[in-house]
């Protein structure tokens, strides 16, 4: 297998942006996040092509508790982002309602497998394919997920399940956020703006092993 340099692609793929597209309608795209302090350099480095949606969509997290703290966060987030105009767009943000049964229904006879196995790479098609399906339904050229931004998550597997849910109408952003020290990045920018920033990925799975 070849292995592919997927921030290259991303900046291929937005030089290429089609001439339909400009400054004043810009594409847009659909944003998976899995939290504050993750989307904080994503955001930033999207920003000036793409109008943003951030959807907040993790039925993975634990408890409600955690859920909606993270979903504070986000929103918390995106406000400051839109007041210092970080984007020449509004960025908007979708929060969904918490429903942890779904990824318990999905981990069941995974339970044990370690973290970055083949439970998170369930866990990941979960994500994606729920992103992809609110792209379609919102007429979102392009979506993507921060999730590559950690060291911990397989780029490659989640660009490779991205493009299996890719139409031509909502098209999937090839990424690796964690390139141009966009991981280092969210971690300054977190302090800097005294983010939440929780020490486990965000099931009880992953939590039992911090």
């Amino acid at each position: 297998m070849i292995k592919q340099n997927y921030q290259i692609l991303m900046e291929k793929t937005i030089a290429a942006l089609p001439f339909e597209f400009s400054a004043a309608k810009p594409p847009a795209l659909l944003l998976h996040s899995c939290c504050a302090p993750c989307s904080s350099s994503v955001i930033k480095r999207l920003a000036a092509y793409f109008k943003l949606t951030v959807f907040y969509y993790n039925p993975n997290i634990d408890t409600q508790e955690e859920y909606s703290t993270r979903a504070y966060e986000q929103q918390r987030l995106i406000d400051r982002y839109n007041k210092e105009g970080v984007s020449p767009y509004r960025i908007d943000y979708i929060i969904t309602e918490y429903r942890h049964e779904n990824f318990l229904e999905l981990a069941e006879g995974y339970t044990d497998c370690p973290e970055g196995g083949e439970r998170c790479f369930r866990c990941y098609r979960q994500r994606l394919e729920a992103t992809a399906r609110e792209a379609r339904r919102g007429g979102y050229h392009f979506f993507c997920t921060t999730l590559s931004l950690s060291p911990l998550k397989s780029a490659a597997k989640l660009n490779e399940i991205g493009m299996e849910f890719s139409t031509e109408q909502s098209r999937w952003l090839p990424s690796d956020f964690k390139k141009k020290n966009g991981y280092l990045e969210s971690i300054r920018l977190s302090k800097e703006l005294g983010l939440y920033r929780q020490d486990y990925c965000g099931c009880e799975f992953s939590r039992r092993e911090v």
